[in-house]
């Protein structure tokens, strides 16, 4: 008995056949078209060359069997960059920084002939010079100056990774310090020190406000002195006197105190 033979349905060739002819002519209606959005510039690579026109924003016919498009972003950049560097005390001090920047749209050619994408761009040449200055400038400074005085360290930095970056093309338009920390060991050491200062200016002023109350009852009492004479002596006594004679006398030589009103039924007697 022979076996049955499979039975080709025609049609079914003929519907796969259309849909991946289909799709094909949809990919490549995509990738015969480039569209360069506001903001970019576009290098044409035409086997393998790398010709001199840029492509402004827009939307270009290319043939992707022979043409590639490699596209760069000329607007303002943000790379955020971590370095350390030894300070004059050689304390360690690291940073944290936000690098603005962009790329010379003029200068497009030689940046992707030298040294390549945005990313190998950022890699390559931004961070590294980026750390090798930091490094540089920080040991010109005391950890103090660094700390207090940021801002100056901020602009050196800026003025000496704008100057190094220019020949590449890359102009960087400012920079920001995102956290600027020393080491543990200095930030322990520090904070003992100003409680141990402020403890002393506590004491220093406690001293102080002790001398000053001793000295006002020293020149109090020497007001006093000064102005107690026998005759002030004698008034107070007077006017302390509640009118009454003393019954008894010390003294057997004393001389005895007559009362000289007639109405005080007392008298001082020996």
């Amino acid at each position: 008995m022979r076996p049955h033979a499979i039975v080709r349905n025609p049609i079914w060739f003929i519907i796969t056949g259309g849909a991946i002819g289909i799709m094909a002519l949809i990919i490549l209606g995509f990738q015969l078209f480039v569209i360069i959005n506001p903001g970019q510039k576009g290098l044409v690579i035409t086997l393998g060359k790398l010709e001199d026109s840029v492509l402004n924003e827009g939307t270009y016919f290319v043939f992707p069997l022979t043409t590639q498009v490699k596209k760069f972003d000329t607007r303002i950049q943000k790379t955020e960059i971590e370095s350390n560097g030894r300070t004059k005390e050689l304390q360690q001090i690291n940073t944290k920084t936000v690098l603005n920047w962009r790329v010379e749209p003029a200068k497009l050619k030689e940046i992707y002939q030298q040294i390549g994408t945005e990313e190998q761009v950022v890699n390559k040449i931004i961070t590294p010079i980026f750390d090798e200055t930091v490094k540089a400038t920080i040991p010109s400074k005391t950890l103090e100056q660094i700390l207090a005085k940021r801002e100056e360290l901020q602009v050196d930095i800026f003025a000496k990774i704008k100057k190094r970056l220019a020949p590449y093309g890359i102009v960087v338009d400012n920079i920001s310090f995102v956290n600027l920390t020393a080491s543990e060991e200095f930030t322990k050491a520090t904070e003992e020190r100003q409680i141990a200062e402020q403890r002393s200016i506590t004491a220093k002023k406690e001293a102080e406000a002790l001398i000053s109350k001793a000295e006002g009852e020293a020149k109090a009492q020497k007001l006093l002195q000064q102005t107690l004479t026998p005759a002030l002596l004698q008034k107070m006594a007077i006017d302390k006197w509640n009118g009454q004679y003393p019954t008894v006398m010390g003294n057997s030589n004393a001389l005895p105190l007559i009362n000289i009103n007639p109405t005080s039924p007392q008298a001082a007697t020996p």
